[in-house]
């Protein structure tokens, strides 16, 4: 069942099965997510990287949000993601061809020349077809 283009909707919770009131709307958002396989033992460094250099993403029109994930720990890395929000996926494509864009990624490198990572970053891109909030969280 479509939720789209609703205001707000019911739903039962799993536990009492009482009404807990959510909303949806509809949305034209896109997420563009890189996964870094970051070589154990690499993590304090890479994390250095992304803490200390200049985004530009402020600049962007469109730009919603960012976030840095960390993610398990494997034998060989440990996985992190890094992830953008857009209004829309023109607004991200905008953003991978300004020169904000490139000075950004300019200074991306670890400053030892050694790379961080196990192969190249993997890039997925999503287009957002449906988005819920509890009403009562935090903006």
């Amino acid at each position: 069942m479509s939720q789209r283009g609703l205001g707000a909707f019911l739903r039962y919770d799993m536990i009492g099965a009482k009404p807990a009131t959510t909303t949806t709307k509809e949305i034209s958002m896109f997420i563009a997510m890189n996964r870094f396989q970051v070589k154990l033992g690499q993590e304090q460094a890479f994390e250095t990287v992304w803490a200390t250099r200049e985004s530009y993403l402020g600049n962007m029109a469109g730009f919603v949000e960012f976030h840095l994930l960390k993610g398990p720990v494997a034998d060989d890395h440990t996985l992190y993601s890094s992830h953008t929000t857009w209004v829309d996926k023109a607004a991200f494509e905008a953003w991978t061809r300004s020169e904000e864009f490139r000075r950004a990624h300019a200074r991306a490198d670890n400053k030892t020349g050694e790379s961080l990572y196990l192969g190249h970053p993997k890039f997925e891109g999503f287009e957002v077809i449906q988005s819920e909030r509890k009403t009562s969280a935090a903006a």
